[in-house]
């Protein structure tokens, strides 16, 4: 009887006060369930109208029927306009690109390498023997030798914290890790420390810096031990130096303040924990290896090692200002050879002139250039596009190659609308070459206005890695890619793109305080100014209109939890313009 009475009603007055009027009728479960059936089918718009929505999320309660999706507002995101003086937390963890957790884990990892340097370990039994010779009690030598680790963790700490403090601000971290000069300088270092390892020359420390330490270390107590440490950490530059540089450029290019000292502190911890540990446990020390040649082998693979990280930093140049010289299968092809050349060297088929002769292969050494190999011929598809999801984002983009690998699979198959067309000339390919993106704003939402789409917007980079991952793994999945193509209109805003604006369009930037002249600063400064935040990658939904859609994310690499993300802008856009769905129909109507 309800749903009769309540579809008479409704039928007689097709607007949302006979929806309120037929739910005022409810007075049973099965009332409720048939007024929702109703309104679910034939009246899409009223589920938008709040006094609706909140009718019918109360009378689910009081039949104890579960609350429809479409009663909450928790998709719905308030619209984030900007205003002219906002100002940029630097606390906020949306300025950092990388966890300070990651950073000190990789700091460890390096302080375990630097460790088997041959500037290093033959050092270990040397002052362990010492603590426990000069030292009248056992518990004194540990204790010793505890102070001692301290001293090293301290110095090196120090040299992170340092230049924390020049760097300032994370904006200037960010800065420092997108500029030109800057990656051009960190890809000399790691050539240079290349050389080194590889044997062409070492790097010292000063004799007078050296000499002057080892004197005062003679003085023993508390000074004496903090000497020594020093001393070692003079000597061993040598080989400590490359690894260190190394590292802090990788800290410095994750974007975090904090990252040269995380990383210091967790290199100097793992470079301090055997002094300490053989101490407490001197027996230890008959289990060491004994030191040769295979310490050399470590410098070399680390040389090549620093080769192949370099053409990173080169690569992130080379795509912000569009030389094209350093392609995706130049690249590879690099990483092919340094690969190579590491496992020929590794099953002693190349030697360098410093290194002892390779009578037999240890179990280690060929299970190390065994690995060497295996990567090498992972590494050989990707000449020929193949994705190579291992080094995402250390890589150039796919669709950085010289023709687009179009040869190996032709050319990919596009729509043929009008519209399309119009447009084809301002969007470029991205990910496999199937996903096609702005990189313009304003056209982007005049196209998308055109198509009535919402768009995606990418605040992306050259140098960030997660980004190309995401254009990889996430968009180029069977679940995201057919949303990404068919529902939205992506506009990947590039932050760090050093090409020029006109000269008209320079202005000064109370969020940058500075001078906007490239493409970069204008999206970087668009960026900070509506959102907050610095760091890429980040995704938001906006409708044509400028308004956003859903919160901003950022990187996201589970797929159902991005696909949710598309999904609800893609609703809720949805839900906004069904009028002018409902217009365009009508007019369309009127035409025939």
């Amino acid at each position: 009887m309800f749903f009769l009475v309540g579809g008479t009603i409704a039928a007689e007055d097709n607007d949302k006060g006979s929806v309120k009027e037929l739910l005022n009728l409810v007075e049973t479960k099965k009332d409720l369930t048939d007024a929702i059936g109703l309104i679910e089918t034939g009246f899409e718009d009223s589920k938008s109208n709040e006094d609706i929505m909140k009718k019918v999320a109360d009378l689910s309660k009081k039949h104890d029927l579960d609350v429809p999706e479409w009663t909450s507002n928790e998709d719905e995101v308030i619209i984030n306009e900007g205003s002219d003086d906002f100002t940029v937390d630097n606390s906020s963890s949306g300025l950092e690109k990388r966890s300070l957790w990651s950073i000190f884990f990789e700091g460890f990892l390096w302080g375990f390498v630097a460790l088997l340097t041959p500037c290093v370990f033959p050092m270990i039994p040397m002052t362990v023997s010492f603590f426990t010779k000069q030292s009248k009690t056992r518990a004194k030598g540990i204790s010793n030798a505890l102070l001692y680790g301290f001293f090293i963790v301290l110095i090196y700490v120090a040299l992170g914290l340092i230049i924390t403090v020049a760097s300032g601000s994370s904006l200037t971290v960010y800065d420092l890790a997108t500029n030109v000069y800057m990656n051009i300088a960190f890809f000399a270092i790691f050539m240079i420390f290349a050389f080194s390892f590889l044997g062409a020359f070492e790097i010292r420390m000063p004799a007078k810096w050296v000499n002057a330490s080892d004197s005062k270390a003679d003085k023993g107590g508390i000074i004496g031990i903090f000497f020594m440490a020093f001393t070692l950490a003079l000597v061993s530059f040598s080989c400590t130096g490359p690894i260190i540089g190394s590292s802090l450029v990788q800290a410095i290019s994750s974007g975090n303040m904090m990252g040269p000292a995380a990383i210091m502190l967790g290199f100097s911890i793992a470079l301090s924990l055997p002094f300490m540990l053989f101490a407490i446990f001197p027996g230890w020390l008959n289990g060491l290896p004994q030191s040769g040649g295979w310490l050399n082998s470590v410098k070399v693979v680390l040389g090549l090692l620093e080769i192949a990280l370099a053409m990173k930093f080169f690569s992130m140049v080379d795509l912000a200002y569009h030389w094209d010289i350093l392609t995706r299968e130049v690249f590879v092809a690099i990483w092919v050879a340094v690969f190579g050349v590491m496992a020929l060297y590794l099953f002693g088929k190349i030697q360098f002139s410093h290194d002892s002769p390779v009578e037999r292969l240890s179990v280690t050494r060929f299970m190390f250039g065994f690995s060497a190999l295996v990567f090498t011929i992972y590494l050989i598809p990707g000449m020929w596009g193949a994705p190579l999801s291992a080094i995402d984002g250390i890589a150039p983009p796919r669709t950085h190659s010289e023709d687009g690998f179009e040869f190996v699979h032709g050319p990919l198959p596009e729509p043929t609308d009008e519209l399309f067309l119009e447009y084809r000339s301002e969007m470029h390919k991205v990910a496999d070459g199937s996903i096609l993106v702005f990189h313009d704003l304003d056209i982007g939402r005049e196209y998308a206005r055109k198509a009535n789409k919402p768009i995606l917007i990418d605040f992306t980079g050259h140098s960030c890695a997660n980004c190309r991952k995401t254009e990889n793994t996430v968009w180029g999945n069977e679940e995201i890619k057919p949303l990404l193509k068919d529902q939205l209109v992506i506009v990947s805003l590039y932050c760090d793109d050093k090409e020029l604006l006109p000269e008209s369009e320079w202005i000064y930037s109370d969020i940058t305080k500075g001078k906007i002249k490239t493409i970069g600063n204008k999206w970087s400064a668009y960026q900070i100014k509506t959102y907050g935040q610095i760091s890429q990658p980040l995704y938001i939904i906006q409708d044509h209109d400028g308004k956003d859609l859903t919160k901003a994310i950022g990187y996201t690499p589970n797929i159902s939890s991005y696909k949710k993300f598309l999904k609800g802008g893609i609703d809720n856009f949805n839900k906004r313009h069904a009028g002018d769905n409902k217009k365009e129909k009508k007019e369309e109507v009127a035409e025939h």
